[in-house]
Parts: structure tokens; C-alpha cells; sequence
């Protein structure tokens, strides 16, 4: 992040090293060419009076506070915006800098309120600290003439307050939307005494291009800028740091505490992984946590028809142990089984693994991870011998060519796409690989220069010709292949792309993309500098998920971008934990580390450390699970932090799968759409209720910290302790620090991370261990994982799901920004101001051929079911293809995805589904049946509090 890493107060450094010695104060300083003066007195400590400084923007040299002296220079030059050059003599302390600046203190408190006391900014405010270093003591003018005092506030954003008569336009507002942000929706308008900070074309901030980040108001000097939470709360005692619980970016926050009360998050300047930035939901959407539809009882019932029954901890955690034990001498060891989430702690992840194979002594443990990235892992353990990404995020800052495939960033991931933003609007190229027309393709000061716009289902066939056209220009990195990777397999690679039948021209009738604009972007790849490949869930969730990574891992070998920085494969993860879900072992063939079950020598060295025998064969994975229950033979079923009966495919068949169990158990936060099917709820914590770690897209594993106690009680890995000892197999953990050091005996990747070091670095990304002991920020630097690449054929497959009369377009499926997965959290907070319901987006040309507009009701057909949602006619989208997300159980986007799935993984094909769409004027029959089922499930919650208020 070059404004952090590499500037300094906006001034960039020397990059080539060398030094320049002045003088300041009459103070020797020695620093690097490019410092500004402002640094170089500050490396001394020299602090110099600012207001518009920061170093998380550029010098913009506004405020005239920071003024000095240099010998033999004309007038008063600002430190922030002037570089230190060899021999300069600085004066940055005298009387006549302090008449200078006292006057301009002056100027800004003639205009500014006065009620310091009653103001949300006191005691942290930049104005009030500065006004008291250049010893302001009266303001001889300002309140009688003109002023900005009855300015009126913008109080529309939920999340924040814009009070204009606080405001001192430093512009570090604006500076903060363009260079942190780059979403550009704040501007100066006006001049003189008339300029003001002004939202789009002076709109409020609601209804503006703001995308409520908090870049605005983490860079306001004043009160200006105010979360509303700070206002309705007062300043917070204590900090703690923590790592935030949304998508895989895993930023580091500080949760502002009052005792046990969250008072707001700010994002840590000296996180790794954001750099002091955030998005609208780890910034503010954090209401959640103490939303009123928290359950913090467990709570039982013997059938999904009867009241839930509030009892004690000890009763819930027994009655569960017991109809398990139930179930197995009834149905047999293999009946039972265990999903975690990777919306858990990797300590807990563990833990649940642990107890699956440890304790029911079968390998029936999976993971959602198995219904978004579990492709991700199959394709690079394959080709590169590890599966993970690459690259850390600010490797990006050296892309010279930036390939996006199947992901939508600046929604999915907000904090990193900003980073990758900054590096566009600096002048990488960037090329796009969407059936959509996303955001990135077009942004303030940023352009794609490719937009290969496929048809959902072609993924495979558009990287193959891109391949073809690498090797049939002879754009092939032949050294890097002839040194780094296997002869045999890039011959068999070779010859299978370059066969005419995978050209882009003979490939255009599929995938639908120009072959021109094929030819071109993969000439831009392959011979553009360092090209660097970013994809999402749109490449994954395919029938040919696994096949498609394997085919981008294939490009990044032949073309040699892999092993530096500035280049690589990066799977851009969902959820804040998808990479550690699937390095603690969750998926039901691997131990942790991706070790499989069969290996002898790995199973005995976890039968030593378990004190049991562990099974030698794979164990079910989640459909598998379904289909086990719908014959018989699968009857429980432990679900820790994962919502199935909504998350999943055709979710009609999920929940007659659940339906068939005899015993549901979940834990979480909310009674969420699975705990409709369950037999025991236990309540689970949020991140801000226990300790452990998370691990991001980018292999960095960052401490999540305790701030506040558990309103159930416990931490989720606490809970599953307490299964694991009344089912028998005992566990005595005192702390989440202690179970890490456990995964960190068994995992080699792992050998060198604990608490305490990750304490003493802010993060690690794994590997970590004796060759590595701070961690790989890039992987596959002198060889592959696994020796040599290992380059794979990529045949080619049509999907099953084929459009025909009955079933004309291709619906396909994303994330918004404002709301996160399948909504639970974010459907919690304010966030629905922006995304109240999920809505059908079609091209005008599929509406007008159906007497379509945007706000009718849409009837949504497919081979699996029905749904209805409200219509957005988009030019988005491309003739033929309409698309949703799924954040809201009562859009039942999920009620018309199909069973396909990835042939490797299971990982379903949520992105391809055929589907027939009409305007109707009712809800489908599923949804009506949802709603009525809702209620009844609500009824007997409702019961079951009454009962106990009774008491």
C-alpha cells in the first residue's frame, strides 16, 4: 500500500536508496532522499504543528499550519509538501512561525463552535489539540460578520452524522474518498469562505456515491465527521485490538470498549492486512452482536413440531451426548456426523474436526467451505503442491497486469479492492473475466482494458483459448517452464491447447467472447509485465470448479508469473475463515494440513497425540450427508456456525435431508433457518466474545481478541469441549492459545505459530516454521510446494444445465456489498437501508420481451423449484442471463439452484442454473410454505420465552 508503505505524509521516497543529511533545529538528520521535512523532524522527534497532514494520504499542503523556515528560501514553505535536500538548514520553531501560525489557528476557530465540551470529538480532536500547541488563547473576529454556524447536519447516513459548521475544509475528507478509498463521491465545491465538503452533486450522503466505508471520518481532523454510535455513547475507556469476522480480507480493528459496551471499531493503522482502512460492514455493521434476536439459552425438543423447552447448560450438553450415543448403538458408528463454518476460529474449526474423528470415531466432518473454495484447494494441491493462494494482498502494488476471473472485489472485498484500485489508477492494466458487468469494469479513473464478458458455464473454454493463444504466439516463459516446472505434463499441456479445436475463434460460439478481445487480453497477460490473477467464487462454483483452477494455475506457470511479487494465483476467499476452515482438517479426507486420512504414518502421529484409534477412510461429505439421511442411514448431525438449510443448493432437498434426522444440534448466534429443523440449540459467541485466530485469503493468521463476555455463557470451542467430555473422549483446554499450540505440534505449515508470536508480529501467514520463522508472504519462490508444477490437462466439459424452450436464460449468483453471505449478520444492523430484499437483475431486452419493469414481481422457474423476486432491468447483464444473491431465506434463491456440482469437490454449481422468469402478482407456493412455516417456528420460540418469564 504505497500511500503507507512507501510515502510519507503524501511524499514519496527515494527508491533508489540514497541518503540526505540537514540540518533542523540545529539538529543533524540523516534520511532517505524523497523524505518530507515533516518526517525527517519527526524521525528526531520534532513534532511540527499539521492539520491537513496524514500518513494515509498524500501532502496536500492546505492547513498552513505546518509551516518552517529554510535558510535561504523565499517565504514559509509547508514541511509536509517540501523535501529535504543535502545541506538544507530548518527552523521550524520561532517567534515569527508562531505569530504565522496563531493567526491561522484563528482564522479556523473564527468559524468554528465553540462547544468543546458537548462536542463527540473532545479530547480527540486534531483542532482543539493543535489550537493548544500553537497556544491560541483569543479570536478577536469571526462570530459577529458571516459564518458557517447554522450550517444544517446531514444526519441521513445511519452510521455517521456530517455537521458542516464544524467543518475547516482541510479536505482530508475528499483526499481520504479518492487516494484510501477511490470511490471519489466527495468533492470541495465552491471557493473561498463559500467552499464547502458537498457529497456527489451536493446530494446528502444516503443518496450519494458514498459507500459509507469510514475513510471519510477515520481522516476528519474535527467532529465533522462523527459516528453516531460515539455520540449516543461518549468516548470509550479501553481499546483492544481484534480481527474482523466478515470476508476473507481479515481486517485489523480496534473495538472501542466502555466496560463491557462497544462503543465503536476503528480499523488498526497497523493492520497487515488493511492498513488502516475498512468497509461498511467491519466498520459499522456490528449491531448484531447485541441484536434482541440473540438466543443465549440452550434450548430442546424432541420432535421440530414441539416448543422449544429453555433448560441449563448441563441438561442441553447432556441430553445431546446422550442421543448421540443414542443414535450410534441404534444406526452404527458411521450415522452421526459434524459441519463447522468458516465463520469460526480455526481453534474451534479444530476442535470440531477433532471431536468428530476423536470422539464419534468416524471421518464425517466437512465444512461450507466444501460449497465455495473447496475447488480452490483441489486445483493448486494438484498443479502448485499447496492449496492456497500465493501472494499477500500488497503484492498487488506490483501488478503491471491484473487479471479479475469470476469475482466481483469492490463488493465481495471491498478493503483489498481499494488497494487494487490505487495500483489501476496508477496505470496496471486490468482485464475482467465476468458474465456481469461489475463495478471494477468501469470506476472512477479506472477502465478495464478487457472485459471478456462469457457465458456462465464457459469458464473453462475461455481459459483454455487464452492458454492456446500463449503457446500458438510462441508468449510462452520457456525458461521459467524448462527450470520450474514437470517436461512430461507442459508437453501434454502444450499440445492439448494448442490443438485448433481450443483456439478463440473455434471456442467464440461458447463462451460467447469476441476472439479478438481473447487474443488481446491474453497477449496483455502474457507479455504486459507482471500479471497477476485474482478469482472469486465465480470460477469455483462450476460443475469444472476444480478444472478451472488447474487452467489458471496452468497460465500463471506457463507464463512464469508466479513466485515474485506482483504476480501469482489468488482465490479472493468469501468468508473471513475459508482458508483456515480447510487447514484445520474440516473436509472429511484430510487432517489438518491437507494430510490425507489414508496416509499411515500421519494418522498414527494423531492417533499418538488423541490417545485413539482414528479410521483409515474418508467420511461423508455434507450432500453425502443428505442422501445417507434421506435413506436411513444418517440420523445426526452437530452444525457449529453454518446455516445449510439456507446456504446450500436446492435447499428443498436440504430440508428434507434435516427433516430425516433424529437429532439436529446447532449452535449460533441466531435461530436461524437450519435451527428450524434442530433438536438442541446451543448458543454461540461472536467474535467479540472469544479468543482464537482467523486466517485470511492470503494465508495471514491474526488474533481475534476477546472484548466483551458471551451472553451464552461460552465460546463456541468451549461448547465443544463440553460435548467431547460427556460424550467420553476428554478435553481440558484452559485457553483457545493452547489448542493453536496443539495444531502447531501436528501441523507441519504451523510449526512455528502461537499466540504469543503472532502477538509479537501482528500477523503471520503460514508457512511458518523453522525455515520460514516470520511467516510467507509469497509462496513457490525457488520451487513449487510439491518440487516441480505440475501442469494438467483441461478438457473441456459442458455443464449439465443446459438452457432449452422451457428454460431460455441462465440465472447466475453473487454478494452484495452492504450485506454479507446469507445475511444473518448484516440483515441485523442498518445495512438494509441500502439492500432491503434480494431482487432478480435481467438485461432490458429479456424484460421487454416479457412486459418487464423494474419493481414488478418476477416469478423465477428452474428444474428444481420456483421462487419470486422484485425485478431490476440492468444493462448489467448480458441478453440471456438474469442474476440474485442470496442474502434474504425468504427469496428462496436457493429454492431454484440445481444439485450439479463441481465432478472433483461436490462444490455446487450455484453460478449455472436454467430458469424461465414471468411477471406474477403473488408469492410461490415455497415461499407462502416458508412463511407459514417461519411463523410456526417463531410461535413455539415465543412459547418457550413465556414459559420461562413465567417462572
Amino acid at each position: 500500500m504505497l500511500s503507507i508503505i512507501e510515502h510519507d505524509f503524501g511524499t514519496p521516497l527515494s527508491k533508489s536508496g540514497k541518503r540526505v543529511s540537514l540540518e533542523i533545529d540545529g539538529f543533524t538528520v540523516d534520511v532517505a532522499e524523497g523524505t518530507s521535512v515533516m518526517r525527517a523532524a519527526a524521525s528526531i522527534g520534532i513534532a511540527i504543528p499539521k492539520l491537513c497532514a496524514t500518513e494515509m494520504l498524500d501532502a496536500f499542503g492546505s492547513c498552513r499550519l505546518c509551516l518552517v523556515q529554510v535558510e535561504g528560501m523565499k517565504g514559509y514553505p509547508a514541511s509536509c509538501t517540501t523535501p529535504v535536500a543535502p545541506g538544507m538548514k530548518v527552523t521550524t520553531q520561532n517567534k515569527k512561525l508562531a505569530d504565522v501560525r496563531r493567526g491561522v489557528m484563528e482564522l479556523y476557530i473564527s468559524d468554528h463552535p465553540l462547544d468543546c465540551l458537548t462536542c463527540p470529538a473532545n479530547g480527540h480532536c486534531e483542532l482543539q489539540d493543535m489550537a493548544g500547541v500553537v497556544g491560541l488563547r483569543e479570536v478577536r473576529y469571526g462570530y459577529a460578520g458571516e459564518n458557517h454556524l447554522d450550517a444544517k447536519k446531514d444526519e441521513s447516513n445511519p452510521y455517521f452524522t456530517f455537521d458542516p459548521s464544524k467543518c475547516i475544509v482541510c479536505s482530508r475528507c475528499v483526499r481520504a474518498c479518492e487516494e484510501v478509498q477511490g470511490t471519489f463521491a466527495l468533492t470541495i465545491e465552491g471557493r473561498g469562505f463559500d467552499s464547502k465538503v458537498a457529497a456527489s452533486q451536493n446530494d446528502s450522503f444516503l443518496d450519494s456515491e458514498c459507500v459509507s466505508c469510514g475513510a471519510c471520518v477515520q481522516a476528519c481532523p474535527t467532529a465533522t465527521l462523527s459516528e453516531k454510535s460515539l455520540i449516543a455513547k461518549g468516548q470509550a475507556e479501553h481499546s483492544i485490538t481484534t480481527t474482523c469476522a466478515y470476508c476473507g480480507v481479515g481486517c485489523s480493528f480496534r473495538a472501542e470498549m466502555k466496560g463491557q459496551e462497544l462503543v465503536r471499531m476503528v480499523p488498526n493503522m497497523d493492520g497487515q492486512a488493511n492498513h488502516g482502512h475498512s468497509c461498511v460492514k467491519g466498520r459499522f455493521a456490528i449491531g448484531y452482536t447485541t441484536h434482541p434476536d440473540r438466543i443465549t439459552k440452550p434450548m430442546i425438543r424432541a420432535r421440530i413440531g414441539d416448543p422449544w423447552r429453555e433448560v441449563s447448560w448441563e441438561e442441553a450438553i447432556k441430553h445431546t451426548a446422550a442421543e448421540f450415543r443414542r443414535i450410534q448403538k441404534q444406526y452404527g458408528r458411521d450415522s452421526v456426523g459434524g459441519i463447522t463454518s468458516s465463520r469460526c476460529t480455526n481453534e474451534e474449526t479444530y476442535l470440531v474436526q477433532k471431536l468428530v474423528r476423536a470422539a464419534f470415531g468416524n471421518n464425517n466432518v466437512d465444512t461450507c467451505a466444501r460449497v465455495c473454495h473447496s475447488p480452490t484447494g483441489y486445483g493448486l494441491k494438484n498443479t502448485l503442491g499447496e492449496s492456497a493462494g500465493t501472494q499477500d494482498f500488497d503484492s498487488v502494488m506490483l501488478a503491471d497486469v491484473i487479471f479479475v476471473i469470476g469475482a466481483n472485489p469492490t463488493d465481495g472485498h471491498p478493503v483489498f479492492a481499494s488497494q487494487m484500485k490505487r495500483r489501476l489508477r496508477q496505470g496496471a492494466k486490468l482485464i475482467v473475466a465476468d458474465p456481469r458487468r461489475i463495478d471494477l469494469i468501469r470506476t472512477p479513473h479506472i477502465e478495464a482494458q478487457h472485459h471478456l464478458q462469457l457465458r456462465p458455464g464457459t469458464n473453462v473454454a475461455l481459459i483454455n483459448s487464452v492458454a492456446h493463444v500463449i503457446v500458438a504466439e510462441g508468449l510462452l516463459n520457456e525458461a521459467f517452464v524448462a527450470q520450474r516446472c514437470e517436461k512430461e505434463s507442459f508437453d501434454k499441456w502444450r499440445a492439448f491447447v494448442g490443438e485448433l479445436r481450443n483456439s478463440p475463434e473455434a471456442m467464440e460460439t461458447v463462451t460467447g467472447v469476441p476472439a479478438a478481445e481473447v487474443r488481446a487480453a491474453a497477449r496483455l497477460y502474457a507479455t504486459g509485465g507482471n500479471g497477476a490473477i485474482y478469482y472469486g467464487l465465480g470460477v469455483t462454483e462450476h460443475s469444472q470448479g476444480s478444472t478451472m483452477v488447474m487452467g489458471i494455475a496452468n497460465l500463471a506457470m506457463a507464463t512464469g508469473n508466479i513466485g515474485r511479487e506482483g504476480v501469482g494465483v489468488n482465490p479472493l476467499r468469501g468468508q473471513n475463515n475459508v482458508q483456515g476452515s480447510c487447514d484445520m482438517g474440516s473436509f472429511p479426507h484430510e487432517f489438518p494440513g491437507y494430510r490425507h486420512v489414508s496416509g499411515n504414518e500421519v494418522r498414527h502421529q494423531f492417533e499418538q497425540a488423541w490417545g485413539v484409534p482414528l479410521q483409515s477412510e474418508p467420511g461423508l461429505r455434507i450432500p453425502n450427508m443428505f442422501e445417507a439421511a434421506l435413506d436411513g442411514e444418517f440420523k445426526a448431525l452437530y452444525i457449529e456456525g453454518e446455516d445449510i438449510a439456507q446456504s446450500d443448493p436446492n435447499i428443498q432437498h436440504v430440508h428434507a435431508a434435516l427433516g430425516a434426522m433424529e437429532c439436529v444440534v446447532v449452535q449460533d448466534l441466531f435461530l436461524n433457518e437450519t435451527a428450524k429443523f434442530a433438536h438442541v440449540f446451543l448458543p454461540g459467541s461472536s467474535f467479540l466474545e472469544k479468543d482464537g485466530t482467523f486466517t485470511n485469503a492470503e494465508r495471514r493468521i491474526s488474533l481475534v481478541r476477546k472484548v466483551m463476555d458471551a451472553p451464552g455463557g461460552y465460546a463456541d470451542w468451549e461448547i465443544t469441549q463440553l460435548l467431547s467430555n460427556a460424550l467420553g473422549y476428554p478435553m481440558q483446554y484452559k485457553h483457545a492459545s493452547e489448542v493453536m499450540d496443539e495444531i502447531a505440534s501436528l501441523t507441519p505449515t504451523f510449526q512455528g505459530v502461537s499466540f504469543a508470536r503472532i502477538n509479537e508480529l501482528g500477523s503471520i501467514q503460514w508457512p511458518c516454521n523453522a525455515e520460514h520463522p516470520e511467516g510467507t508472504p509469497v509462496m513457490h519462490v525457488d520451487e513449487f510446494v510439491r518440487g516441480k508444477g505440475r501442469f494438467l490437462v483441461t478438457e473441456y466439459v459442458p455443464t449439465r444445465e443446459r438452457v432449452n424452450g422451457k428454460y431460455p436464460l441462465i440465472l447466475t449468483t453473487g454478494r452484495i456489498l452492504s450485506q454479507y453471505n446469507v445475511g444473518a449478520q448484516t440483515r441485523r444492523t442498518e445495512n438494509n437501508v441500502w439492500h432491503a430484499e434480494d431482487r432478480l437483475e435481467l438485461h432490458p431486452q429479456d424484460a421487454e420481451d416479457r412486459g418487464i419493469k423494474s419493481g414488478d414481481w418476477v416469478g423465477i422457474q428452474s428444474r428444481a423449484g420456483e421462487t419470486v423476486l422484485r425485478a431490476l432491468v440492468s444493462e448489467r447483464m448480458q441478453p440471456g442471463v438474469v442474476y440474485t444473491t442470496f442474502h434474504f431465506p425468504g427469496s428462496g434463491a436457493n429454492v431454484i439452484t440445481t444439485e450439479n456440482s463441481d465432478w472433483a469437490t461436490n462444490c455446487p454449481e450455484y453460478k449455472v442454473t436454467a430458469v424461465e422468469i414471468m411477471r406474477v402478482s403473488q408469492p410461490s407456493e415455497w415461499q407462502k410454505r416458508y412463511h407459514e412455516f417461519s411463523e410456526a417456528q417463531q410461535e413455539m420460540l415465543d412459547k418457550a420465552k413465556h414459559v420461562v418469564a413465567a417462572r
